[in-house]
Parts: C-alpha cells; structure tokens; sequence
C-alpha cells in the first residue's frame, strides 16, 4: 500500500512516515501544497494525508483540483481548526474523512485502513469476542450490548488485544503498539492500563465470562 502526505509541519510529516512505514506502508511526503497536488495528479496512491493550511495551495483547493480530475483517491483531512463549518468545507471539497489535531496515531491508521477497504469495496472489520464487539472505525466498543467509554490508549490498548485473539502478546509488544515504544520497559503503566479495561471490560460486568487473561511470565491474552 502506497501513501501520500501533504503536511507542512516537517516534524509531524516525517513522524507519520515513519510511523506509517513500521506499518508497512510505502510513503511519499510533500511539504507544499502544489507541489503534493501535481504528484497526486500523476502518482497513483491508496490514500492521501493532506492538511488544509498549505503553501502555494491549502488542502481544500488540492481537493477541490484532485476531484475535478476525476482522481479518487481517498482523502484524510488533517486541520487544527475544530468547528462544523470547517468539518464540512472539507467534506465538501471532496475529501472522504477529517481528523482534527492533535489526533492519536491509531485513530489516524484505524480510518486510513477504513478508507482504503472502502476504496477497494471491502466490507469493514468488527471484531466480536464472546459478547465484546470493537469497531475499529467508530471506535465504539460494546460489553452484552451495553456501549463503554474508554480513553483513547484504553481504546488503542483494547483494539490491540482484541485483534491478537487468543494470542499471548508481551508488554515489549503492547510498548512498542501502543505507546511507540517510548515507555520504559520496567514501568508499571501496561499494567495500570490493563486494570483499566478490566474494570471496564469484565468486572463491569460480572454476569458474563471475563475476557483479559494474565499470562504470569508472557503477557497478556483476550478470548
């Protein structure tokens, strides 16, 4: 799968790619707006980041120009601005999905993934294990119908126990997913996180069977 990012903040752009890359995206990165329009007009990607506040061309206008073109590409808006007006100009312009700053890395991947199957006509991915369902685009989790709220690493931590069912996944695994491996090893923070969903996920619900299991000496495992 092949990527552009049309981002003006270089530390943000080139953060993505290589965030973006670890997960085995090949990705391109322009800094300006012309400049990422003329390489999405002859360039064929999977998806585009494109930021509104752009030189030479905001990302509305790259919009705008990619649509009458006739490119498809799907579109992930990124802006700073928060407000529905905003949120629709966007949409307007043609791109598919918005994401305000500053945003969690894996919302950013869970929608990239979401528009891309969409492009390609596949239907999206929900996992369910036993009366727990995750959905990965809504982000919405439920527990026997009921909806739970979670914060954005309680979600990000869940999404990635969920989508290793019935695997063992180690806390140098869960660091490197979900905090980016920018967590000491030794620190105890997988574990408050994990009391976390256990609170949310299990004991919230003592009627059914609890689903986050302690490995003792391995990690963690859901199902």
């Amino acid at each position: 799968m092949k990527l552009l990012i049309i981002e003006d903040e270089k530390k943000l752009a080139l953060s993505l790619k290589k965030a973006l890359e670890s997960e085995d995206y090949a990705v391109d990165v322009i800094f300006d707006g012309l400049e990422g329009y003329e390489l999405a007009a002859v360039e064929e990607y999977d998806a585009i980041i494109l930021d509104i506040g752009l030189p030479s061309m905001d990302g509305v206008s790259v919009a705008k120009k990619l649509r009458e073109e006739g490119i498809k590409t799907p579109i992930l808006m990124l802006t700073a601005r928060d407000t529905t007006g905003d949120k629709v100009t966007g949409l307007d312009s043609g791109a598919d999905d918005y994401l305000v700053k500053p945003f969690d890395f894996n919302e950013l991947l869970a929608r990239i993934k979401s528009l891309i199957r969409r492009s390609y006509g596949k239907p999206e991915v929900m996992y369910k294990i036993d009366s727990l369902s995750l959905d990965p685009v809504g982000r919405i989790v439920l527990r026997a119908g009921q909806e739970i709220e979670l914060s954005a690493k309680e979600y990000s931590l869940l999404e990635f126990l969920v989508s290793h069912e019935a695997k063992i996944v180690s806390r140098t695994q869960i660091i490197d997913h979900v905090w980016d491996g920018e967590l000491d090893p030794f620190s105890n923070v997988v574990d408050v996180y994990i009391g976390y969903l256990r609170d949310k996920i299990d004991r919230d619900f003592p009627k059914e069977k609890p689903l986050i299991h302690t490995v003792r000496g391995l990690g963690y495992r859901v199902g």
